[in-house]
């Protein structure tokens, strides 16, 4: 293996048949099952938003705890425009909770800003003011820990949790990517019809 400019080194791997991935639906859970999601942080307009605000009212949510400066959080971001854009006129709301590598406001503003431009994003971001999982995991106390970025938490319209999901199968895993989508839609699909 080569790095730097100069340096190399000799290493050996070795394939273990047994090994499997942890399932990304177990990895973030909620301490309790009746645990209720809260959150409160300013958006892009210095406005503190909750999800007790009247626009996610009898909505389904889709909860992003995503960083500007994440690739597998743009990809997320760029699926999730136009899943925003397709389904909020049947009840969805998203709204992405950003964890930044700074704490001032304004980079931050600006960062997330390009973001938006760049993927057509419509749905509320919110600057949390918070760096890494150590933080995210301590500003979401019902979680029992953010392991991830980006970190997904589906809620129904009565904003009960009903998928908790850690990374993206993005757009470069292909058949992957395929099945979360069909499954993310099958699920979103299924929450907008109740009423």
């Amino acid at each position: 293996m080569f790095y730097g400019i100069s340096g190399s080194e000799d290493w050996i791997a070795v394939r273990n048949e047994k090994f499997k991935l942890k399932d990304p639906e177990g990895i973030t859970t909620l301490k309790s099952p009746n645990e209720k999601v809260s959150f409160s942080f300013p958006n892009l307009e210095k406005q503190t938003v909750t999800l007790n605000d009247a626009k996610f009212d009898n909505k389904v949510i889709v909860i992003q705890i995503m960083g500007s400066w994440c690739p597998n959080c743009m990809d997320e971001s760029a699926y999730l425009a136009k899943v925003y854009k397709q389904y909020k006129n049947k009840g969805l709301e998203i709204v992405a909770l950003a964890y930044e590598r700074s704490d001032d406001f304004e980079k931050n503003k600006k960062n997330l800003s390009r973001l938006k431009t760049k993927y057509g994003i419509e749905y509320e971001m919110l600057i949390t003011g918070l760096t890494g999982k150590a933080k995210a995991s301590e500003s979401l106390p019902f979680l029992n820990s953010i392991a991830a970025f980006p970190t997904t938490i589906i809620l129904d319209r009565k904003h009960n949790v009903k998928s908790i999901y850690t990374g993206f199968n993005g757009p470069a895993t292909g058949k992957e990517y395929e099945l979360y989508k069909k499954k993310t839609e099958s699920l979103l699909t299924e929450l907008l019809l109740k009423k």
